[in-house]
């Protein structure tokens, strides 16, 4: 076996630098991460201080997560579609890039977004929609482009580029709701957009993709760069059929159902408190929405990063499995015993440390879980199934604010902190004896045993 690399080097080429894979995800992460936190928390907080009720915000940001339910779909059409001159996955990229900017651009038709609130929901679902493709195919990007040595660093980037991107959505764009208005803040989200754009115009996959689109013929460019016995001709590309038949073989094995099952849990159940707790320091604590907006993108952006990113060294240094169940029990430390002491939230030094140690659960679960997701996909449709995985965590996010939005119409924020903690209970349980089982039943299977 030989690998064939073209003679020229070039330090734009993901496949040829290691720190332009750690630059590229995590700056395309801070993409995709601003737009979310503009509606999620800034628009979401905005909402609420202004008296609008938590099933409509719930409902507003449900709206908005439609299309990731059927994320699933994109990743075979982008395992399908790969052959382009300009590189496997980069056209995807940079067309859906293109795509969620011009649907942006439809959020200037909304004059009051609290008279307009349904409206604005689904100009942000269209926006989604472009938003989804584009996560699709930088998830598909990545898990062809990163060695597996590197899952854990690169997902550790790749996540700490969300919250930074999440961190700027809130803090920015709830001052500039307030100071400002909604068209200036959509404004600014589209200029932060156009410069993803740009940038991600002048990176190359592979050696010998073009920069841009190009009408001449000529040979697949992934080609260049693959695993190949001499005179052996090249794979076909493979059809749907066998696609979907491959795909649904990876997510419905047990082992995935039981470890992908925790990890959702685990994901559910930190979004559902975190909008159940911000709800609570607004309208029962009296707190300004921008300044839980402003905590929020600040020190629990960075404190979140710096998590983030000793996690993926941790992933990589230690196991992703161990690390998956350690912060799985820290989690269930924090949800349970911070919300059994609530009684001590009118200081105001522990609400604001409790908000900020929150935002600390999100990066270390990615930390430890996205690794592990990546090992237990399935040989050729590696792309497609974490797609799918990626998908169903995106909509958890929206799933888990959504179901707070409903509950807090009945129960406070405590107690919907003390379910999830329940929940991720049954997480740990679940994911550690999977883990233990197939470690004991298939010891030399990297997929399953702990590195």
């Amino acid at each position: 076996m030989s690998v064939v690399f073209p003679s020229s080097y070039n330090p734009l080429t993901l496949t040829q630098s290691r720190p332009l894979r750690y630059g590229v995800f995590f700056y395309l992460y801070v993409m995709q991460g601003i737009p979310s936190g503009f509606y999620l928390t800034a628009l979401a907080n905005y909402f609420t201080a202004e008296g609008v009720g938590p099933d409509v915000v719930g409902s507003f940001i449900a709206i908005i997560g439609l299309p990731w339910a059927f994320q699933f779909i994109w990743g075979p059409l982008i395992d399908r579609f790969q052959g382009s001159p300009m590189g496997r996955r980069k056209p995807w990229v940079v067309g859906s890039q293109l795509m969620t900017l011009l649907a942006s651009a439809m959020l200037l038709l909304v004059k009051n977004p609290i008279a307009q609130i349904s409206t604005l929901a689904w100009l942000f679902c269209l926006r989604s929609l472009f938003a989804a493709i584009q996560d699709a195919s930088v998830d598909a990007m990545a898990i062809t482009v990163i060695p597996a040595g590197e899952r854990g660093r690169v997902n550790a980037f790749m996540r700490a580029g969300y919250l930074v991107g999440t961190g700027i959505g809130a803090a920015v764009f709830a001052t500039i709701l307030r100071r400002y208005g909604f068209h200036e803040a959509a404004l600014a989200q589209m200029g932060f957009l156009l410069t993803g754009v740009l940038l991600t115009g002048f990176i190359r996959e592979m050696p010998g993709d073009n920069l841009w689109p190009t009408f001449s013929r000529r040979s697949l460019p992934h080609r260049q760069l693959v695993s190949v016995k001499e005179n052996q001709s090249p794979e076909p590309v493979p059809d749907f059929r066998w696609l979907f038949t491959e795909l649904f073989r990876g997510l419905f094995t047990r082992r995935s159902l039981l470890l992908f099952g925790a990890i959702l849990l685990a994901y559910t159940s930190n979004s559902l408190f975190i909008r159940a707790y911000n709800y609570h320091l607004i309208n029962a604590l009296g707190w300004q929405d921008t300044d839980v907006s402003v905590l929020t993108g600040t020190y629990g952006m960075l404190l979140a990063t710096v998590v983030a990113l000793a996690g993926g060294y941790l992933a990589d240094r230690f196991g992703a499995q161990r690390l998956l169940i350690l912060v799985l029990g820290c989690t269930v430390v924090y949800l349970l015993g911070f919300n059994i002491g609530s009684g001590f939230w009118v200081q105001h030094s522990v609400a604001q440390n409790g908000l900020v140690a929150l935002y600390f659960l999100d990066p270390a679960v990615s930390a430890a879980a996205m690794p592990v997701l990546m090992s237990i996909c399935r040989k050729g449709v590696e792309g497609s199934q974490f797609t799918t995985y990626m998908a169903l965590v995106n909509l958890c996010d929206i799933g888990g604010t959504y179901l707070a939005g409903r509950a807090l119409l009945f129960v406070n924020a405590p107690i919907i902190g003390f379910f999830a903690g329940a929940m991720v209970l049954i997480a740990l349980v679940i994911a550690g004896l999977t883990i233990r089982y197939y470690r004991r039943i298939r010891p030399n299977d990297e997929s399953v045993s702990l590195p």
